[in-house]
């Protein structure tokens, strides 16, 4: 076989962005910002948190649960609660707030519950430095929703560990609605048992800088994976997303739908999708869209799908990105009808977000956030 013939049926990925892991922080260099899954993200405002002197953890980071089906404290026990698992750190922030947390929170839903309310877990921060660790373990045949809600000032790094047992439904909502001053670097890793489903939502309102990245593999077929985000940018704030979808068992699907608005100057918003499906990952079906609206100038958008097929035997994939103006004609129509500019635009943007909203399990939460979206739009008036 000819060498050219060899290089066209090779079936490694392409990608090696996601291979390096590591639980020990020195096998991840300081970035500079020149790596790829850096370039975007402005390193001299996070305060520390991926050099070699972060700051230190203090105790006023409060983390409260109201309630839970079965919840676990534990202190530095970590390579006991991870016995199983299969989070690895993906990057030195990620490693930094693994090796710095003192107090980790694990919620268990037990085998074939169906919790009858949401679990929430308030973080709130007042003005320090602080680390954590949540592991949410959904066991086989179970259902429940937990909602992250990240408040207050702080710097704050931590890792979420997802577990979803075989057959078993978790619904997971992460609120940042930090104050303006708020640094945060989060990633979420969710592992998928057999026709396990996962409905994960994000949505980032607050924060001088926020940093997420959620990460999303298989371990048996028929996994399904919904992740969606909501977030809106203001005058200065830096808010990041990162998507990794690793499909590598087969008759797995997963759906990654963002939406994301911008206003005021040097509002910068950044949205990164991966997904790799491998050769082994046949009758894959997947499909990643983001969409961002500028309200004003002197914003930017970072959007980058890339999807990555290391087989022909799929359902379908794809994906799809799109950042620009408010449509014209949709205004019109709605002008035509009698009703004001700064009204058409505003209905414009509520059905913008509105489907999105509308997925989210909880009532309040829908409300609550509906209410902050207009106050943004209230801003930009």
């Amino acid at each position: 076989m000819s060498a050219g013939l060899q290089g066209a049926i090779e079936t490694a990925p392409v990608t090696r962005l996601h291979e390096h892991r590591s639980y020990d922080l020195a096998d991840f260099a300081v970035p500079d910002g020149r790596e790829e899954e850096w370039r975007f993200t402005p390193l001299r405002r996070l305060r520390g948190l991926h050099t070699d002197s972060p700051p230190e953890p203090t105790a006023t980071v409060a983390v409260q649960i109201d309630p839970a089906p079965e919840v676990k404290t534990f202190s530095a026990e970590r390579s006991v609660a991870h016995v199983g698992r299969t989070f690895i750190p993906a990057d030195r922030v990620s490693a930094q707030a693994y090796a710095s947390f003192d107090e980790a929170t694990v919620i268990t839903v037990p085998a074939e519950a169906d919790a009858s309310r949401p679990t929430f877990v308030t973080v709130t921060g007042s003005g320090s430095a602080g680390y954590g660790h949540l592991l949410v373990q959904a066991e086989p045949f179970s259902r429940a929703v937990v909602v992250l809600d990240y408040r207050g000032s702080a710097t704050y790094a931590d890792n979420v560990e997802l577990v979803v047992g075989d057959g078993a439904l978790l619904s997971l909502v992460s609120v940042q609605d930090w104050d303006d001053d708020a640094v945060h670097a989060a990633h979420h890793y969710a592992t998928l048992g057999r026709d396990a489903r996962l409905r994960h939502a994000v949505v980032t309102l607050g924060g001088s800088v926020v940093r997420l990245g959620a990460e999303v593999r298989y371990d048996g077929p028929g996994g399904d994976a919904e992740l969606t985000g909501l977030y809106f940018a203001d005058a200065g704030q830096h808010l990041e997303h990162r998507l990794f979808v690793d499909h590598d068992v087969p008759n797995c699907r997963s759906r990654v739908t963002y939406k994301g608005a911008l206003q005021g100057e040097d509002a910068h918003a950044v949205w990164i999708g991966d997904v790799l499906i491998r050769p082994e990952a046949t009758g894959t079906d997947t499909y990643e869209y983001n969409r961002n609206l500028v309200l004003t100038d002197g914003t930017r958008v970072d959007s980058v799908p890339n999807l990555e097929i290391l087989t022909g035997e799929i359902i379908g994939a794809g994906h799809a990105s799109a950042s620009g103006r408010l449509e014209d004609h949709h205004l019109f129509y709605l002008m035509t009808r009698g009703i004001p500019f700064e009204e058409a635009r505003k209905l414009v943007i509520r059905g913008f977000f509105g489907q999105l909203i509308d997925t989210i399990e909880v009532p309040e939460l829908r409300t609550r956030i509906a209410e902050a979206v207009e106050a943004e739009l209230e801003r930009s008036l």
